[in-house]
């Protein structure tokens, strides 16, 4: 991660830490625009000490996490207490695996240098919506998010009630992560919440999120509308 920051001209890394309370006494002393915070450490759990630094001394973090089952539920739960973003370790030739992703983790910390944010609180219940009468599967909404839109996401879908339309969202996320952002939305929100599959028809009262690296299209099937998954260039 230092020879990446230190490859970019605007950047600089000014100190490392082996564990979160050698940490806390470097923030103190550098007061650092950005924090990259690793979410397995010796000492302090990575998600214990980024909860205690956004009550007490809220700072742009951008999380580093595993390429597993495990680890995109603990970066989803990084990303509800307050970390801007995250990015994920190759699980084998970490080095190399990380220097390939040189410029997307530049501009992940870039964005988060640029965030404004006060004190976290923790979430209160949200408002309910009241339901209306069921909506025509005619109508639909689309989302696309990328840094910070996984709170925007929640935030949005959580009030819905379950004669809301159908959503379609793509979130900029690695392949499993989507899946595990959909499965813990699902747990939070009154309208069914699922990963996308090819071919199953959109229904309303119910979101899709796109498997990661992937696209989402509609096609129509008869009086409905049926969802298309497939490979393709980035956008």
């Amino acid at each position: 991660m230092t020879e990446i920051i230190n490859s970019h001209s605007d950047m600089e890394m000014v100190a490392t830490a082996p564990d979160p309370l050698v940490a806390r006494d470097l923030i103190k002393k550098f007061n650092p625009d950005v924090l990259t915070l690793d979410v397995e450490m010796p000492r302090m759990d990575g998600l214990d000490f980024l909860e205690k630094l956004m009550r007490l001394r809220p700072m742009p973090v951008v999380m580093v996490s595993s390429l597993t089952g495990k680890g995109s539920e603990v970066t989803l739960r990084a990303l509800e207490l307050g970390a801007i973003d995250f990015v994920t370790k190759p699980q084998l030739g970490i080095r190399e695996g990380m220097l390939a992703y040189n410029e997307m983790i530049a501009e992940k910390v870039r964005t988060a240098a640029k965030a404004s944010l006060a004190a976290h609180k923790p979430l209160s219940a949200p408002t309910t919506l009241k339901a209306g009468p069921l909506l025509s599967s005619e109508k639909l909404i689309a989302i696309g998010a990328s840094t910070g839109g996984t709170e925007a996401i929640r935030h949005v879908l959580q009030p819905l009630p379950l004669s809301s339309p159908a959503l379609l969202i793509t979130q900029h996320m690695p392949p499993g992560f989507t899946r595990s952002f959909a499965d813990r939305l699902n747990k939070l929100c009154q309208i069914g919440v699922k990963e996308a599959e090819d071919g199953e028809r959109v229904l309303p009262g119910h979101a899709y999120i796109a498997p990661g690296d992937r696209h989402m299209e509609l096609a129509r099937s008869g009086a409905n509308y049926q969802i298309k998954i497939h490979d393709g260039p980035a956008v």
